[in-house]
């Protein structure tokens, strides 16, 4: 994270930061060095370079708060669009089943709104909007249980790691073809 505490800063905080860069607007019209500006405004040479740029391209303007980035934020409209969509299902947006993973349901905001979201954003929102997650009701119909209890009495007895246990006295076994 850039700010301790992984928060970012305060609209106090911003606005303060915000005014020592337009002190350094005065300073850059009296054609001041990017290293006496640096000392009085207690910054590093680097920031003031920046600073310096901004104002030549943009002036005051570039040196001004952009505020909070914030979380992109989908407007009434578009969640109802979104749910919509959702609705409709993971087959008419060109998936190849009917399961709405949050990386989709990310991907779909972003064909739709050109708005990113991170995954776990993703999940804020539709959280926010009262969707929860779903859990399958039964097993796939492909599954063979038959199969899976023989894999977990021969396989997995091979190859699963044997607990260990701490102490005076205690031994270590070791796995079958381990001797």
């Amino acid at each position: 994270m850039r700010y301790a505490q992984g928060g970012g800063l305060t609209a106090a905080g911003r606005a303060a930061r915000e005014q020592v860069r337009l002190q350094a607007v005065e300073r850059f019209e009296r054609e001041d060095k990017n290293g006496e500006i640096a000392a009085a405004l207690r910054v590093s040479e680097r920031s003031v370079e920046r600073w310096r740029r901004a104002w030549r391209e943009q002036g005051e303007m570039g040196l001004l708060s952009a505020g909070s980035p914030g979380r992109p934020k989908l407007s009434a409209a578009q969640v109802d669009r979104l749910e919509r969509e959702l609705e409709r299902g993971p087959l008419v947006h060109g998936w190849a089943d009917q399961r709405w993973t949050l990386a989709r349901v990310k991907t779909l905001i972003g064909r739709l709104f050109h708005v990113s979201y991170t995954v776990e954003g993703t999940w804020q929102l539709l959280k926010r909007h009262g969707w929860s997650w779903q859990q399958p009701a039964r097993r796939a119909i492909e599954r063979d249980d038959e199969a899976v209890e023989l894999w977990k009495k021969e396989v997995w007895s091979r190859v699963r790691a044997p607990r260990r246990r701490s102490g005076p006295g205690s031994s270590f076994r070791t796995r079958p073809g381990n001797r």
